[in-house]
């Protein structure tokens, strides 16, 4: 005979959970302050507008804080390529056959150690005004995430406001090298740049410097690694790949010894913004800069601010662990496991199997390193028609989002408000998601806006409903015990064979510690109501040290409904619930 108390519950994980529940907001300022409504397809600033620095106000900051947010992640920061011309303030121009989209990319940066001038209301002061916004932040009770991108630079990186001393990248390269270790950059010796002969800058109009010959010799490797001096247009050939010492074309031999020159310029700049008191990192794409590097510069960087916070964007599930064990980050993203399968789910495509599978194998062990979201820059918007049309969908997935595990948890500008991301803006087409390459206004988030009072005084009965579920969702995340610190079990396996349970639409699983127990059930079906009766398992009772003897009551606190005594549900299409379990007086 087995003995099976000693074998694995299988319905948990032996994780020891961490508190790590940051609530994340992210914002881009050109796109959140910006009050025009003018959206010209390739727009010009002056036309289509463009938020500052300045109109993330202590009124905007404390709506957010409202919502039960802790950090806000500010995007598009540090000084990217534009084809706006600032070259009275002595900014050199930029060449629109290498910049996508009339604002420009945020990850095509052109110099590290400046701000963007268009989030300036005085240019010449940008970054005295970037430096009031980190104090106007923190003064309301939040703290700052920037990014930062370490993989490439726009091909016209050139620093003009780096530090005294500081040599620039690319500066001392030998560049009759394709590599060598302590070279900034790599090259195609004998080879000049060709742009995408199709890349049309700016539709009808005509860009700076637009001509298809930007002068590039010898050719330097852009940013995706892609070793040719002839990149594709669907290439990110406005960039040029970073040398951290891995030699690509040999069999990507490594060269950390002595350390390489990019290693130190680029722990230099995060010091360098470690000291402007921004409060982390979220940083772009990783998993393409050697997991050598960040085990090296992470701890440099917080021997100057220990309580700094590092975010990979990372999509690769084999490497996770490593990641965080090896290479020192806080967080990783959960877009591959959790986000994916969310979405699935909110468009009728796929089942809560894929959320078991996130808890079970991708994220078993360190779950309180995974962030979790439904969008973010990158990602189509919820009420998008090329996702899932209703914001309403977001219900039930945010709140597993929210409060599956310890990790922490985001939401983009807008989704709060069901931003459907509507309109060719220029370079972004008509994709479902909020440009970040053009001066564009954003509909509904204006609408909560409302002309700088961010009060939602223009919002639709039905988004006001949508805001005050986020909030609720929010603040219940932030300040419950049990979804900060506790215990996680799955209730599947223990109502699958109830008939009312259809356990491919509802998810339900108990998170607690010793000082709160709750229950989380959800409904992702659009158009069903559901009415199962909710068991919990005698070894889930045990395992939160409860009584079935006893009796006890549950309180809804996402819907701050009264109490009941019983868990026979009624859940309605694209609902959630949090109920407290609670002793029975």
């Amino acid at each position: 005979m087995t003995d099976t108390t000693t074998l694995p519950d299988p319905n948990t994980t032996d994780e020891t959970p961490q508190d790590n529940k940051l609530v994340i907001y992210q914002l881009l300022p050109r796109l959140f302050g910006n009050k025009k409504t003018v959206n010209k397809p390739y727009g010009t600033s002056a036309e289509n507008g463009t938020g500052k620095f300045n109109d993330i106000t202590a009124p905007a900051l404390q709506a957010i804080r409202d919502m039960g947010v802790s950090h806000v992640w500010y995007t598009g920061v540090i000084e990217h390529a534009t084809m706006s011309d600032f070259t009275k303030f002595g900014i050199p121009l930029d060449d629109a056959d290498v910049v996508k989209g009339r604002a420009g990319s945020p990850y095509a940066i052109k110099d590290y150690y400046d701000v963007d001038p268009d989030l300036a209301v005085d240019v010449k002061n940008r970054m005295k005004e970037f430096e009031a916004l980190v104090k106007r932040t923190h003064d309301n009770k939040l703290k700052l995430i920037i990014d930062f991108i370490p993989n490439h630079v726009a091909r016209t990186y050139k620093s003009d406001a780096k530090p005294a001393g500081v040599v620039d990248l690319g500066e001392k390269d030998d560049k009759t090298k394709g590599f060598a270790p302590q070279n900034n950059f790599y090259y195609l010796p004998g080879k000049s740049l060709v742009v995408p002969a199709s890349y049309n800058p700016l539709g009808a109009a005509a860009g700076p410097k637009e001509d298809k010959k930007f002068a590039e010799n010898p050719a330097k490797v852009t940013g995706n690694d892609v070793f040719s001096a002839t990149p594709s247009v669907d290439d990110w050939f406005e960039t040029i790949k970073l040398n951290y010492g891995v030699d690509y074309q040999n069999e990507r031999q490594k060269h950390f010894e002595p350390i390489p020159d990019t290693w130190k310029k680029m722990r230099d700049i995060l010091i360098f913004w470690a000291k402007k008191d921004v409060d982390g990192f979220r940083c772009d794409m990783a998993e393409m800069v050697p997991i050598e590097f960040w085990a090296w510069v992470i701890p440099e960087v917080k021997k100057v601010k220990p309580d700094l916070v590092f975010i990979a964007e990372a999509y690769d599930p084999k490497v996770y662990k490593q990641y965080i064990a090896q290479g020192k980050f806080d967080f990783l993203y959960d877009k591959v496991g959790l986000y994916d399968g969310l979405r699935r789910l909110m468009r009728g495509e796929g089942t809560t199997d894929d959320i078991t599978k996130v808890w079970k194998e991708e994220s078993r062990g360190f779950s309180s390193h995974m962030l979790r979201f439904l969008e973010n820059h990158d990602e189509q918007r919820i009420a998008s028609r090329d996702f899932a049309t209703d914001p309403r969908t977001a219900i039930p997935a945010m709140t597993v989002s929210a409060t599956l595990a310890t990790g922490p948890v985001m939401i983009y500008s807008g989704q709060e408000v069901g931003e459907p991301g509507r309109g060719a803006e220029g370079f972004s087409s008509e994709d479902g998601r909020t440009t970040i390459f053009d001066y564009w206004g954003v509909p509904e988030h204006q609408k909560w806006m409302n002309g700088g009072k961010f009060d939602g005084g223009r919002l639709s009965a039905e988004q006001r409903q949508l805001r005050a579920f986020y909030s609720r969702l929010l603040n219940l995340t932030a300040t419950s015990d049990a979804i900060r610190r506790g215990t996680f079990y799955e209730l599947q396996d223990a109502n699958n064979l109830s008939k009312e349970y259809d356990q491919k639409q509802i998810y339900s699983f108990l998170r607690y510690t010793n000082k709160q127990k709750l229950l989380i059930v959800v409904n992702f079906s659009r158009d069903k109501t559901m009415q199962p009766t909710i068991l919990i398992p005698k070894e889930a009772m045990a395992a939160m040290g409860l009584n079935t003897q006893q009796q006890f009551t549950y309180t809804d606190l996402l819907n701050e409904a009264p109490p009941t005594d019983n868990l026979y549900l009624t859940l309605a299409p694209l609902s959630a619930y949090v109920f407290e379990i609670k002793l029975k007086q």
